[in-house]
Order: C-alpha cells, then sequence, then structure tokens
C-alpha cells in the first residue's frame, strides 16, 4: 500500500495494533503524525505539557490493555517526558513514546532542538532506537510495540527524524534549501547534488534490514517448571490454615477489562484473605468478604502460606522482612530481578500474576472454610476502621477534616467510577477510605511516587471509560504540576472532578521536618484560589471551607460532571496528624 508519507504509515501500524488514541503536544518535527492518526481513526489528544502526554498513554496503557502511545517534538519536546518515562518503566507499563528529530543530514551540525536523545532514553526504556529509512517506520512500530507489551513490560522510545515522515517531494525541496544548493554551480555544487539525492534514494527506496531490530540480548537460562510449582502451591494452600494473598499492580498489566474481570473470579474462587496494592485496588469491589485494607504487615507475620503476585519486596513490603519466621512464601511476577530482589521465596514464578491466580483457581477445589483465621484479620480490620471513624469526627478548626469529607465521598461514587490520585499527605488519607469500585478504577503513579500524574491520568482514564465517573484527588502542592490539563480536558469534552485538598503545606514532608529539624522552611503553600484557576481554563470551580459545604459540594460536581462540564472542587482542609509518624523518603 502506497502512503502519502510517513505519519501515515506509523498512524496504519498503530491501528492495526488496536491503538485508538495519540497523546501529544504539537512539534513542526512530528506534525505528519497527526494528520496520519487522524486520517487513520486514531483520537489525536493535544495536552499542555509533553509529561502529560506520556502520562496519559500510560493510563490508557492500564485500563485497556493495549499499549499507549505519546508522540512529542524533538529537544525540550523529549526532555520534558523523562519523569513519566521513568514512572511508566518503574511502574512497568508499556507505552511508546514516539520523539520526533532534525533532518538526517543536519543531526550533529548543530540544527534547532539536536541533542542526543537516544543517550537520554536508552536507560529509563526497555528499548531506544533511532531511525534512518523509510521503509523503517513499519517495522520498528511493530517491534517497538512488541518490546513494551513482552516480558517484563515498559516504555520503549523511537526517535524519527523529520526528513522520514513528510513526503519525499517535500524533503528534496528542504535539502536543496537548507544546503545552499539552488545558489551554488560547477563542481561543487554537481557534487553536492549526487550526494544529496543518493541519501534521498536510500531514504526513501533502500529495502529494510530486519538484523537491525533483531534483539540480540541472551537471556538467563531460566529452569523452573510454571507448570509444576503451580501444583506445588495448590497443594500448599491446600494445607494452609493461616494463608494470605497480596496481589499488586503487573497482576493486570497488559489485560483487557474482561481478563480482569476473570482475574477477579478466580481470586474469588480461591477464598483466602487477600489485599490489594497499587493498580491492583478495585479488583474485588468495594465490598468483599476476601478483602481486608489494613494491617496488612500483622497478616503476613501470622501466616502460614503469603503468596504474593505482582508485588516486589521491596520498602512497602519491608524489603521482604515483613513474613513471620515460619511463613512460607511464594511469589509470581514476570520480572525475575524483582523475583528474588531482598528475598528469596519458597517457590518462585516467573510467570504473569495475572495469569498465575487463574491458573491456580482452576486446580483448587471449593475454598477451604477458615473462620478462625478470617475472624482474626476481621477483627483487626473492624478495629482500624472505628479508629479512623473517630478520628473523622474530630474538630478541624472551622475547616474540613479531610477523613470526613473522604468518609462522605466513598458514599457517593457511582459504580462506574474511576479514582485518580496524585499528592502526598491528602492522597494518602484518601487510600484509607475510599473504595475503588471495580477492576482498573485505581490509577496512583507507582512505586516512584512521582508527584505531577494527575492532568495526564485523569485525561487518559477519561478516554479510555468515556462513560465513567472520573475523580482526580490531588494535594495542593501537585494539583500544580498539571492544573492546566483542565483546559485539554474542555477542549476535548471530557470532565472529571478534581479535589484539591488544600492545606497550605507539603504537609507530608512539613510534618516530619518540622518535627525532626525544627523549621518549615520550602514546606509552606498560600491557600490558592485553584477553583478560579480552573474556571480560568473554562471549567467549573467550587469553593469548599466547612463541614456544612461537603455534601452539597459534591452532588453539585457530579451533576455538573454529567452535563460534560469538567469540575475542580477548592476543599479546605486542616492539617491533622491522622498519619503521624508515616515516612517519606
Amino acid at each position: 500500500m502506497s502512503h502519502a508519507h510517513g505519519g501515515e504509515v506509523i498512524a496504519q501500524r498503530l491501528s492495526r495494533r488496536g491503538v485508538s488514541h495519540l497523546f501529544t503536544l504539537c512539534g513542526g518535527h512530528i506534525s505528519p503524525i497527526f494528520t496520519g492518526a487522524k486520517s487513520e481513526g486514531i483520537e489525536v489528544v493535544d495536552v499542555r505539557d509533553e509529561v502529560s502526554a506520556v502520562f496519559a498513554a500510560d493510563a490508557m496503557a492500564r485500563m485497556t490493555g493495549v499499549p499507549g502511545v505519546a508522540a512529542v517534538t524533538a529537544g525540550p519536546g523529549v526532555t520534558n517526558t523523562v519523569t513519566a518515562v521513568k514512572n511508566a518503566q518503574m511502574a512497568q507499563s508499556p507505552v511508546l513514546i514516539i520523539g520526533g528529530a532534525p533532518a538526517t543530514v543536519l543531526k550533529g551540525r548543530g540544527a534547532l532542538q539536536d541533542i542526543d536523545q537516544i543517550s537520554l532514553m536508552r536507560p529509563i526504556t526497555k528499548w531506544a532506537a533511532s531511525l534512518s529509512m523509510v521503509s523503517e517506520l513499519a517495522p520498528a512500530i511493530d517491534y517497538a510495540l512488541e518490546v513494551a507489551t513482552s516480558g517484563t513490560p515498559g516504555p520503549v522510545f523511537l526517535e524519527i527524524p523529520v526528513d522520514l515522515l513528510y513526503p519525499q517531494a517535500i524533503v528534496e525541496e528542504w535539502f536543496i534549501k537548507e544546503s545552499g544548493l539552488d545558489k551554488m554551480s560547477g563542481v561543487s555544487a554537481k557534487a553536492l547534488e549526487l550526494y544529496l539525492r543518493a541519501h534521498l534514494l536510500r531514504q526513501f527506496s533502500a529495502p529494510y534490514n530486519p538484523l537491525k531490530f533483531t534483539d540480540t540480548s541472551l537471556p538467563l537460562p531460566d529452569f523452573t517448571d510454571p507448570e509444576k510449582q503451580i501444583d506445588q502451591v495448590a497443594d500448599a494452600l491446600a494445607r494452609a490454615e493461616r494463608p494470605v494473598l497480596v496481589i499488586g499492580s503487573q497482576a493486570l498489566v497488559n489485560y483487557s477489562p474482561g481478563e480482569a474481570a476473570s482475574l477477579a473470579t478466580a481470586v474469588e474462587k480461591l477464598g483466602i484473605p487477600t489485599f490489594l496494592g497499587g493498580g491492583a485496588r478495585g479488583l474485588l469491589g468495594a465490598e468483599s468478604d476476601l478483602q481486608f485494607r489494613h494491617k496488612r504487615s500483622k497478616a503476613l507475620r501470622a501466616a502460614d502460606l503469603a503468596i504474593i503476585a505482582g508485588f516486589p519486596f521491596d520498602f512497602r513490603m519491608g524489603y521482604g522482612r515483613t513474613f513471620g519466621s515460619k511463613t512460607r512464601v511464594v511469589s509470581a511476577n514476570l520480572s525475575q530481578e524483582d523475583l528474588r530482589k531482598n528475598r528469596r521465596p519458597e517457590i518462585g514464578l516467573n510467570i504473569h500474576p495475572g495469569d498465575f491466580l487463574r491458573e491456580l483457581s482452576y486446580r483448587m477445589g471449593p475454598a477451604a472454610s477458615r473462620p478462625t483465621w478470617f475472624g482474626d484479620l476481621q477483627q483487626r480490620e473492624d478495629a482500624r476502621d472505628a479508629e479512623i471513624d473517630a478520628m473523622s469526627e474530630d474538630d478541624a478548626g472551622g475547616l474540613v477534616n479531610p477523613i470526613d469529607f473522604f468518609k462522605r465521598l466513598d458514599t457517593k461514587l457511582d459504580d462506574n467510577s474511576v479514582l485518580v490520585v496524585d499528592g502526598g499527605d491528602f492522597v494518602a488519607t484518601g487510600a484509607y477510605v475510599l473504595r475503588p469500585r471495580s477492576p482498573m478504577a485505581w490509577l496512583d503513579p507507582g512505586v516512584f511516587g512521582t508527584l505531577g500524574v494527575g492532568g495526564g491520568f485523569a485525561l487518559g482514564a477519561g478516554l479510555a471509560r468515556k462513560d465513567a465517573e472520573v475523580w482526580l484527588i490531588w494535594g495542593d502542592g501537585s494539583s500544580a504540576y498539571s492544573l492546566a490539563e483542565f483546559d485539554t480536558c474542555v477542549r476535548h469534552g471530557l470532565a472529571p472532578i478534581a479535589v484539591i485538598g488544600n492545606d497550605g503545606a507539603w504537609a507530608q514532608i512539613a510534618r516530619e521536618q518540622v518535627e525532626i529539624l525544627g523549621d518549615d522552611v520550602a514546606t509552606v503553600l498560600t491557600r490558592n484560589d485553584y477553583h478560579t484557576v480552573a474556571k480560568g481554563y473554562g471549567a467549573e470551580g467550587i469553593l469548599v471551607k466547612r463541614k456544612s459545604d461537603i455534601n452539597r459540594a459534591i452532588d453539585k460536581a457530579k451533576k455538573l460532571s454529567k452535563e460534560g462540564r469538567p469540575v475542580v472542587i477548592n476543599l479546605h482542609i486542616e492539617q491533622t496528624d491522622f498519619r503521624k509518624g508515616s515516612i517519606s523518603m
């Protein structure tokens, strides 16, 4: 099939893989990709900061099982994405970043926005490559998407020079003009003309060399036998009296919503106490007799069998020291490194954690009854919930108690709601109270702890689930990173509801800094009028300063959102001691 330009080639390959959206911020180096995507039926979503384009692509990948794609212009366009790319790498999200670049004949000669992008991106991606021929476009896109999703998923980067994207006639005209050939004569002019025509012939007519994209790395030999290991886990689970299951984000990576639902069914069939972390939150819905949300460390210490599915033994798991001395540990992870980092499990399966749990459920009979074990865990759960309820009634000095707000919001969330969280203390408080309603309905940055994901994640969530009620829970500090994306929401017909917990501080840092060092320097903010800023971007803004205003504000925001109008609730909260003792480093 003939194509008008390279952008059409790229768009066709993306479409074949099921990519429905392209996130970007415009730039001359990549314009043909936009028009190609539009003609192929891919929705082009232009944001206000390149980092948000990658965050949005990340969210799309997490919620659909299809790789997310962002295209950014050369130089600062690429460098602006670095934080989001690293976040995707650590969150193991399959994302393709396409970066523009100067023309092939000008690279390294001081062209506009010409930098060594590959050296910058290679350490934070699974694969990074620069193209030099039009024939490479289609196979490179196919290969990049395959790399992003295979093995341990992650981001990939393709640098595509501008002269591979525009039609040959236009590129030839550029080369003649930029080289000054149209003003030259004599032997030197003839030599330059021959060089440029040879270069163009190679660019546009040379066949693709399939060896260029072959992965020459040699994987370490893996002598595990997943079939045999799953049988061993099934036997251990049948004999266990105090089993615990911990499920992390990786259990849903590359999963479609239908596959996520089947995973939830499998977990319910296993019938053992379950803790959900990261993107797995919401897997069992808001109400499940199996799900426990508090005192996970105590449960793991008391367990005789701990099954860890897609959750590394990092700081969140006490670096593998959380378990009791008699706890038998099973871990399933796509990453061989994560499978063994800090602790070697008694049974380690290098397998997709979701596939492992589904297969394990097939091999198990009816779930065993363990009333004493469930009773012990439920007693601790109820005690912690009672503590939280009591703290929600504390006086907030005339302002809003954040725990009280989250308890009220939780009762009003729609069944199809999606929760995006971006912040420190306010967000972490909400995580104790808010209950995601369904699989793939909770988006947090992941282990990197990145601030600034909110605007991009909310965009991706709204586009992945256009019928969903998207809530963006923001700290006042983190909101400033991407509040401008409410302009993007207005332009693209999206209507998330953002709640900014406004306490005039970087509270999570201030709490320990003031106590330990006796100084709040660099942690103080102003209780700004974020609701007015939202109105400036064309959204709706609501100010809430008192407890009596909470229900009215939530109801109004839900109504406005259903009418297609994005909303920002500026929630003035009092600082609390709810998370006193938490460590933010």
